[in-house]
C-alpha cells in the first residue's frame, strides 16, 4: 500500500520578494511573417473572395418566385446544376465563417477553448489554424491575454464567484500515475523533450499561459491546453511534470488529483505555440511590476523543483501531492491475514475458483445486492407465513444453482457491508454536525475510499469540517480516518449525498461519483456492450445501495430486466420522448418546490427539519443515443439539474454529446477514461450474464410470485428414528454443543466451531471461498485457508466405511456428510414428518412429533457465540426462519390439542414457542383464543392488559385489537385502567 505523504500547508505561504525582472516578447521570425501572410490570404480568399466571386459569376442561385409543378417536373439542366451546386458553397462558406468568427473571438477575449460550430470540425480546425498563424505576428502575446497582464492587480478581481466557478467547473481527478512497465521509447521521448525544455530556457525563451476563467460550460484543462498549444492533448503530461508541485500565486500547488484554477500560471514546453502565451524573461514589455514578480518567483520554483528532482530521494519524499488522497501507512496486518482496504477483495488465490470477478471486484455493490437480497427474501417468508395457508412456500427459500448460486457466491465474497456501513454513518454524522453548526452542505463531486479512509472532494473550499473530519491535502478535501469513522453511531438523519455510485478503482482507492452533483451531463462512450455492462453496474448500486434513503432511477434503452432488484426505486421507460416528458414535468415539481420552501438546492433542504423523502434524487441513466433535437432538449434540462437533484448519465456512440459537462470512455479492456478530468481507472461492470444470475435470486425471492406446486421440502432431512442416531450431532438452537467430537485444544478451537456451524447452516454446499471471507472478512491467504480445511477434515474424521465426513462435491462445494447432524435438522424433519409426512394420517404421530420438536427449541440461534465472530449471519435469513419455525410448531401443537378441547395444553405449547418467537403475531392471537376457551374472564383481561403494555407508544396492532373487540368487548376500558 503507497505510503501517506505528508502534505506541506503551503495556503499561508506567500512568494518571497524578489527583485522585478521585465517580461521579454520574442521577435519574430521572417518565416512567421511569411505565414501570417499566407494565412491572411487565405482568409481573405475563403472569407470574403468566394461570396464575391460567387455573386459576380453567378448571382442569385435560388427562384425569385415560389416554383409551380411544371417548374417542379422540368428537366434539370446545366444551370439549374449550377444554382444548386451554389447553394451547397454558400452554404458551406456560411459554416467556414462562422468557423473563423468563434475563433477569432476565442482568441481575442483570451477564454481558453472555443465553442463548437455543429458539423464543422475539418472547417473549424482550419479555421483555427489560420487565425492563429495570422494573429501570431498580429498582437503580441500579453495583448492577446488581457487577463495576465491583469494578474498582478488583483486575482479575484479576474475570477468569477466562487460557487459559480465551481458549478462551472468539476473539481475532478486529474490522476495519470506514472507506470513501471513504460517503454525505453517513452523515457528517450522524455528525454528528448527535457532538453528541448532546457535548451529554451538557456535562450532565453520560457512560455508561460495563465490558466482562464470558465465561460459556460468550457473549463480549462490540461488536455485541452496541450491540445490548443502544443497540437496533441494526451501531451498534457508534459506540462504537468513542468509544474507539479509548484507554488501558484494563490498558494495552492498543482498535483493530478486536483483541477487547475482560473489565475495558475503553467509553464509550458518550449515548441509551446499560440497567442495567448507569455515569454520570460529580459523584455522591456509594458507590464505590471507584480506580475514580473510572480512570473519570476514561478520560474524560480521550476528551477527549485528541478533541483529537487535531481537530488533523488530528497524529492522524492517530500510533501507534494499524489494523484489520489493521500493515504496513511497501513496498519501491520495480522499473521496470515491479507489487509482488505478501502473494500476492496483480498484474492484468496491467483484465480477466482469459477466465480464471476463482476461481483468479486465490486465491494459496495455485492454489499448492497446482498442485503437488497436478505431482505427481500425475509419479506417473502413473512408473507409467506402471515399469508394464506394454501400460499405457504415453506421455511426455506428455493437453493440457487448453477450460475445464480455462483453469483451469490460471489456477492458473499465480494461483499463489504462494513464498509458500506462505515460510508452511510459518516455521511450522516457529517450533516448531523453541519446542522447542528447551521451550515449547508457542501458541493461533493466525489469520494474516494482509500487505505481505509473516506476522502470527500469538493467543487470549492467550504472551509474547515467538523471534527473528527479534518482537511485532506488541499482545501477541496474533507479526510475522515476509518477509526474516527467508526464512532460514528446511527442517526436519524437524510442521507446527505444519495447519488454517490462507485465508477471503479485505481490501485487500492475506490471512486464513488456523485451524480446528482454533476453540473449537467456526464455521456458516456464506448462499445455497446462495455456501455451496457457500465450502465448496469450503475443501476444496481445506486437501487440496492446502503448510504441513500428513497430516489428514483429511470432507465431507458436498457435494463427492463433490471427493476426486480428495486421496484421502489427503478423505473423504465420505453423511449426518450417519455423520458423528456417524465423530466420536464419533474423539473418544474421540483423547481417549484426549492422556491416554496425558500432553498437554494437540494442540499440546504437536506439539513435542519427537512422531511427525508422530499429531497429525493432523480437519476436518469439514458443508455441510448438521443437525436441531436433530444439532446439538445436534455441538455436544457440539465442545465439547472445539480441545483435540484437530478442526474444525468447518458450513452452516446461518437463522443460527443451536447450538454455534456463529464465525457467518460469506457473501453474493452475494463478501462474507464475521462482524459479532460485526467481520470483513469478500472471500470466498475456488471455484464449481462451476471445480471441474469443476479435477477434470478430476486425474481426466485419475489414476495408477490405464485408458489408453483408444494411448499418445497427442507435442503437436508434426517432419521428421526433410532436407527438414524448421528455419528456427530450439534445443538445450535441455544446455546452451542457439539456431541460425539473431542474438543480441539489451542486457540484455533472457536474457529474450527465456526466453520462447522457455517457447514451445517448450508447442507447443499459452501463455497470455499465463501468460507474463508466468512471466517477471515479481511482477507486471508491460501496456505491459512487450506489449513484450516486440513484441521477441519482431520478434526470430523471419517464414517466406518472410511468416508470422509467433510468433502467436496462435483461443483468444488465443501460439504458434510450425512453422518454430521445439527438439532436445526431434526427441528425441521419433525416438523417436515409432522405436516407432510407420517403425521398427516396419523393423529397420534403428528402431536408425538411436534411435541417433540418444541422440546428441542432451548433458545435462539448460537445464543452464546463469541463477540466479534459469527458476523457472516447478518447475510442469512435464519434469525427470520427459525423464529417463524418454531411459531408454526408452537401454532400446529396448539391446534392438536384444541381440537380435544385440551385449552391449558395448547395454552403451554404457545407460552412455550413465545420463548423463542416472542415477536410474532399468530401466536399471541391464538394464545387469546385459548386463553378465552378456558372461560376465565380475568385471566383473559390480564393478557390484555399485558399486550397493551407490550405495545407502548404505538399501540395494539389493529389485528390484535380486532380480536380483542370479538372475545372481550371490555378490554379497553381495563386497558385505559391499567394505564
Amino acid at each position: 500500500m503507497p505510503r501517506r505523504r505528508t502534505s506541506s500547508s503551503s495556503s499561508s505561504t506567500a512568494p518571497r520578494n524578489r527583485t522585478p525582472q521585465p517580461v521579454r516578447i520574442q521577435r519574430r521570425t521572417f518565416g512567421d511573417v511569411v505565414k501570417a501572410g499566407l494565412a491572411l490570404v487565405a482568409l481573405l480568399v475563403l472569407v470574403v473572395g468566394v461570396p464575391g466571386a460567387l455573386a459576380v459569376f453567378i448571382g442569385w442561385p435560388l427562384p425569385h418566385e415560389v416554383p409551380s409543378l411544371q417548374w417542379l417536373q422540368s428537366e434539370i439542366t446545366v444551370s439549374t446544376f449550377l444554382n444548386i451546386l451554389t447553394v451547397v458553397v454558400w452554404l458551406a462558406w456560411a459554416q467556414f465563417t462562422a468557423c473563423v468568427l468563434v475563433e477569432v473571438k476565442a482568441a481575442l477575449s483570451g477564454v481558453g477553448v472555443p465553442g463548437r460550430v455543429p458539423g464543422a470540425g475539418p472547417s473549424q480546425l482550419l479555421a483555427r489554424q489560420l487565425v492563429a498563424a495570422l494573429l501570431l505576428v498580429g498582437a503580441t502575446a500579453a495583448s492577446l491575454t488581457p487577463g495576465l497582464s491583469q494578474l498582478g492587480h488583483g486575482m479575484e478581481g479576474n475570477q468569477k464567484p466562487a460557487v459559480a466557478a465551481a458549478q462551472q467547473t468539476p473539481g475532478l481527478f486529474a490522476q495519470q500515475q506514472e507506470q513501471a512497465a513504460d517503454s525505453a521509447a517513452a523515457l528517450a521521448a522524455q528525454a528528448s523533450q527535457a532538453a528541448a525544455h532546457a535548451d529554451a530556457k538557456q535562450h532565453g525563451d520560457t512560455k508561460y499561459y495563465r490558466i482562464q476563467p470558465p465561460e459556460g460550460r468550457h473549463h480549462d484543462s490540461l488536455w485541452e491546453i496541450a491540445q490548443r498549444h502544443l497540437g496533441d492533448g494526451r501531451r498534457y503530461k508534459e506540462i504537468y511534470e513542468l509544474n507539479k508541485d509548484r507554488v501558484q500565486p494563490d498558494g495552492s500547488k498543482l498535483s493530478e488529483a486536483s483541477l487547475i484554477r482560473p489565475g495558475w500560471i503553467m509553464e509550458m514546453p518550449g515548441d509551446a505555440r499560440g497567442g495567448d502565451l507569455v515569454e520570460v524573461p529580459d523584455t522591456g514589455a509594458q507590464v505590471s511590476p507584480d506580475l514580473q514578480q510572480q512570473l519570476h518567483d514561478y520560474a524560480k520554483t521550476g528551477d527549485q523543483a528541478q533541483g529537487s528532482a535531481q537530488g533523488g530521494a530528497e524529492g522524492a519524499s517530500g510533501g507534494g501531492q499524489v494523484s489520489v488522497p493521500q493515504q496513511r501507512p497501513a496498519p501491520a496486518p495480522d499473521p496470515g491475514h491479507q489487509q482488505r482496504d478501502g473494500g476492496d477483495v483480498a484474492s484468496d488465490s491467483a484465480d477466482s475458483f469459477g466465480l464471476p470477478e463482476a461481483l468479486l471486484t465490486a465491494p459496495l455493490l455485492a454489499a448492497g445486492l446482498l442485503g437488497a437480497l436478505g431482505r427481500r427474501r425475509r419479506q417473502a417468508l413473512w408473507q409467506s407465513a402471515y399469508g394464506a395457508v394454501g400460499g405457504r412456500r415453506g421455511m426455506q427459500p428455493p437453493t440457487p444453482t448453477g450460475d445464480a448460486a455462483d453469483a451469490q457466491d460471489a456477492l458473499l465474497v465480494g461483499a463489504d457491508p462494513e464498509g458500506v456501513r462505515l460510508l452511510d454513518r459518516s455521511l450522516r454524522g457529517l450533516a448531523t454536525q453541519l446542522a447542528a453548526e447551521s451550515r449547508a452542505l457542501p458541493t461533493v463531486y466525489a469520494a474516494w475510499l482509500t487505505g481505509g479512509d473516506l476522502h470527500l472532494q469538493l467543487a470549492q473550499p467550504a472551509g474547515r469540517p467538523p471534527a473528527p473530519w479534518q482537511l485532506g491535502q488541499d482545501q477541496t478535501f474533507w479526510m475522515l480516518a476509518r477509526a474516527d469513522g467508526e464512532r460514528y453511531e446511527d442517526v436519524d438523519t437524510a442521507a446527505p449525498f444519495p447519488g454517490l455510485v462507485s465508477l471503479g478503482t485505481l490501485d487500492d482507492s475506490r471512486l464513488l461519483l456523485n451524480l446528482e452533483a454533476v453540473p449537467g451531463i456526464v455521456s458516456l462512450s464506448g462499445r455497446e456492450a462495455d456501455r451496457a455492462a457500465f450502465f448496469a453496474s450503475v443501476a444496481a448500486e445506486l437501487a440496492t445501495n446502503g448510504w441513500s434513503d428513497r430516489m428514483t432511477i429511470t432507465l431507458v434503452g436498457f435494463g427492463e430486466n433490471l427493476t426486480p432488484l428495486a421496484p421502489s426505486r427503478l423505473r423504465h421507460l420505453d423511449g426518450i420522448d417519455d423520458l423528456i416528458e417524465t423530466m420536464e414535468a419533474d423539473t418544474r415539481q421540483r423547481r417549484g418546490a426549492l422556491g416554496a420552501a425558500g432553498h437554494d438546492s437540494v442540499l440546504t433542504g437536506r439539513t435542519g427539519p427537512a422531511q427525508h423523502t422530499r429531497w429525493a434524487p432523480h437519476l436518469v441513466l439514458l443508455a441510448a443515443q438521443p437525436s441531436a433535437e433530444d439532446a439538445v432538449t436534455l441538455a436544457e434540462l440539465a442545465s439547472d439539474a445539480s441545483r435540484l437533484g437530478i442526474g444525468y448519465l447518458v450513452g452516446t456512440e461518437t463522443g460527443e454529446l451536447p450538454g455534456a459537462s463529464w465525457e467518460m470512455e469506457v473501453t474493452p479492456e475494463g478501462r474507464l477514461l475521462a482524459p479532460l478530468l485526467g481520470l483513469e481507472l478500472d471500470a466498475q461492470l456488471l455484464p449481462l450474464p451476471q445480471q441474469r444470475a443476479v435477477v434470478e435470486l430476486f425474481v426466485e425471492a419475489d414476495p408477490e410470485r405464485d408458489p408453483q406446486g408444494p411448499a418445497p421440502a427442507p435442503p437436508f432431512l434426517v432419521d428421526i428414528s433410532e436407527q438414524g442416531r448421528p455419528a456427530v450431532y450439534a445443538r445450535l438452537v441455544g446455546p452451542y454443543e457439539i456431541i460425539g467430537l473431542d474438543t480441539p485444544d489451542g486457540d484455533r478451537s472457536a474457529l474450527l466451531h465456526e466453520a462447522l456451524a457455517l457447514l451445517l447452516l448450508h447442507r447443499e454446499g459452501v463455497h470455499p471461498r465463501v468460507l474463508s471471507s466468512a471466517l477471515w472478512p479481511r482477507g486471508v491467504t491460501d496456505d491459512v485457508r487450506d489449513a484450516l480445511l486440513d484441521r477441519l477434515r482431520v478434526w470430523l474424521g471419517t464414517d466406518p466405511d472410511g468416508t470422509p465426513r467433510l468433502s467436496a462435491d462435483p461443483t468444488g462445494r465443501l460439504v458434510l456428510a450425512k453422518s454430521v447432524v445439527s438439532d436445526l435438522d431434526v427441528l425441521r424433519s419433525l416438523y417436515h414428518e409432522a405436516t407432510q409426512g407420517k403425521g398427516v394420517d396419523s393423529r397420534v404421530v403428528r402431536g408425538r412429533l411436534l411435541t417433540d420438536a418444541l422440546v428441542l427449541v432451548r433458545g435462539p440461534l448460537l445464543a452464546d457465540r463469541p463477540e466479534g465472530r459469527y458476523r457472516w449471519l447478518t447475510h442469512e435469513i435464519i434469525d427470520a426462519q427459525l423464529p417463524l419455525l418454531v411459531a408454526d410448531i408452537g401454532l400446529a401443537l396448539s391446534a392438536f390439542h384444541l381440537e380435544k378441547d385440551r385449552a391449558e395444553k395448547a395454552i403451554e405449547a404457545l407460552g412455550a414457542a413465545l420463548n423463542s418467537a416472542p415477536g410474532d403475531e399468530r401466536l399471541w392471537h391464538e394464545l387469546l383464543r385459548a386463553t378465552h376457551a378456558t372461560g376465565d374472564d380475568d385471566r383473559l383481561r390480564a393478557l390484555a392488559a399485558d399486550l397493551v403494555a407490550r405495545g407502548g407508544a404505538r399501540g395494539v396492532p389493529p389485528r390484535t385489537e380486532a380480536l380483542l373487540d370479538e372475545l372481550l368487548p371490555s378490554w379497553r376500558g381495563g386497558a385505559t385502567a391499567a394505564g
